[in-house]
């Protein structure tokens, strides 16, 4: 293929990220009761609008932000998923995943919509303790995606925890 977008099945072309942008781009789309992929946090940079149902949130290398999908068809839910994503910098590895471009460092990803609920209610906990979720540290949240997927309880981020995250941040940086 080209640079240029591929045509969609349904729509025009997908907006994609140019070779020379350096930011993560995140299609969005909200189709009631059938599609719903939002951000739950995360500090975009940039939003674009595509039309009432899509929109497209960019994000500076080095953010972080949790991407939900959720689908349905007739018969019930076909998909549920939260990834929580580190926006990565140009010519660093990083991992694919649908409507990401062009990817990122995936710190959690879980499935099922029990699991869904759980991260989310973790995330809440975490922001009722007053840290904004972009802030904690990566780690974190890959402690919460093994410990779910062991079918054990996460440790909760307390803001000592938060503290000693923003130290080393800053003794590394």
């Amino acid at each position: 293929m080209t640079g240029d977008a591929a045509p969609r099945v349904r729509g025009g072309p997908v907006p994609i990220a140019q070779r020379s942008d350096s930011l993560t781009h995140v299609e969005l789309t909200w189709v009631e009761k059938r599609i719903e992929n939002w951000t739950r946090f995360g500090r975009e940079a940039h939003e674009q609008v595509l039309d009432r149902r899509r929109r497209v949130f960019s994000y500076l290398p080095g953010s972080i932000f949790a991407f939900v999908r959720w689908a349905a068809n007739d018969f019930g839910t076909i998909i549920s998923r939260i990834d929580i994503v580190r926006a990565v910098k140009p010519g660093e590895p990083y991992q694919t995943l649908p409507f990401v471009r062009p990817g990122g460092e995936i710190l959690l990803k879980i499935e099922g919509w029990p699991k869904v609920e759980q991260v989310l209610r973790h995330i809440d906990a975490v922001e009722a303790a007053g840290i904004d979720a972009c802030e904690v540290c990566p780690d974190h949240w890959r402690h919460v995606h093994h410990r779910l997927n062991a079918g054990h309880e996460p440790r909760a981020y307390t803001m000592e925890r938060h503290q000693a995250w923003l130290k080393r941040r800053r003794v590394e940086g």
